[in-house]
């Protein structure tokens, strides 16, 4: 757990710094938005890896850094996720699926007002319509202005459309039969938009801390509950380790007695 506080913590502290020097954070949203996709379409000198697919791609400092990854939708939008949240934008990933559940597409959702705006970092764009208004999933799934947001976009494949879509894909779960997003509807409706999932899911670094922390408090759990047992019912005497440590202590610290 103390290993991935440290790793999380360096990698929020290289995001914040990386941010800083692409945006202020001063700035109106919309321009720290546009300020970050103009930093990813103007492809700074960036590391071309031999084999891509061996790449951490849920590491932000890997996605920062080497162009192929920068042109795959999944990667991309996690590295303008990952800026965007260092900019203090409150951000989501989104799923584009197909009619079988399956992934055509990945784009970010930005909170601007009061309204989760789409922003597609693999063509480095904020969704809009003709008129300049920012537009919605919602919005999106009208054929018609999807039709028009798209076409000021080159080479934008009109199959990337709205319908379908999800933040978090169980299907990619071993336990699609036991129908898990159906269940969790029923229990708590709106649960893949309450949490920050995109954050969970996508970098490696918080993902373990969160699986960290929760080890550490089950296994502090079962001490808990394994030395109740033994004191209660078995009637077994412990190693107290933090009253061996106070005696320890006051034996390393207290002055000696010093006998006549």
């Amino acid at each position: 757990m103390i290993y991935s506080s440290v790793r999380e913590y360096s990698v929020r502290r290289y995001l914040d710094g990386f941010s800083d020097a692409i945006v202020p954070n001063s700035l109106p949203q919309e321009q720290r938005v546009q300020a970050i996709l103009d930093w990813m379409r103007a492809e700074p000198s960036r590391a071309n890896a031999a084999d891509p697919d061996e790449l951490r791609t849920r590491d932000p400092e890997i996605t920062l850094t080497y162009k192929q990854l920068l042109n795959v939708c999944g990667t991309a939008t996690n590295a303008f996720l990952n800026l965007a949240r260092s900019s203090d934008l409150r951000v989501r990933r989104l799923l584009l699926l197909s009619p079988d559940r399956q992934t055509k597409h990945v784009v970010a959702e930005v909170l601007m007002g009061d309204r989760w705006v789409i922003v597609d970092p693999t063509y480095r764009v904020i969704m809009k319509d003709a008129q300049g208004h920012f537009l919605t999933r919602k919005d999106l799934q009208n054929p018609a202005v999807f039709s028009q947001a798209v076409s000021a976009i080159p080479n934008y494949r009109p199959e990337y459309t709205y319908e379908r879509f999800a933040h978090v894909r169980l299907a990619r779960l071993p336990l699609e039969e036991l129908h898990l997003r159906r269940l969790l509807d029923r229990i708590y409706p709106g649960w893949d938009e309450a949490v920050d999932w995109s954050l969970l899911l996508e970098r490696e670094s918080f993902f373990y801390l969160v699986i960290s922390v929760m080890a550490t408090l089950f296994f502090l759990l079962v001490r808990v509950v394994l030395a109740w047992f033994a004191d209660k019912r078995l009637r077994i005497p412990r190693f107290h380790l933090r009253q061996h440590a106070l005696r320890a202590g006051a034996a390393l610290f207290s002055a000696p007695e010093i006998k006549q």
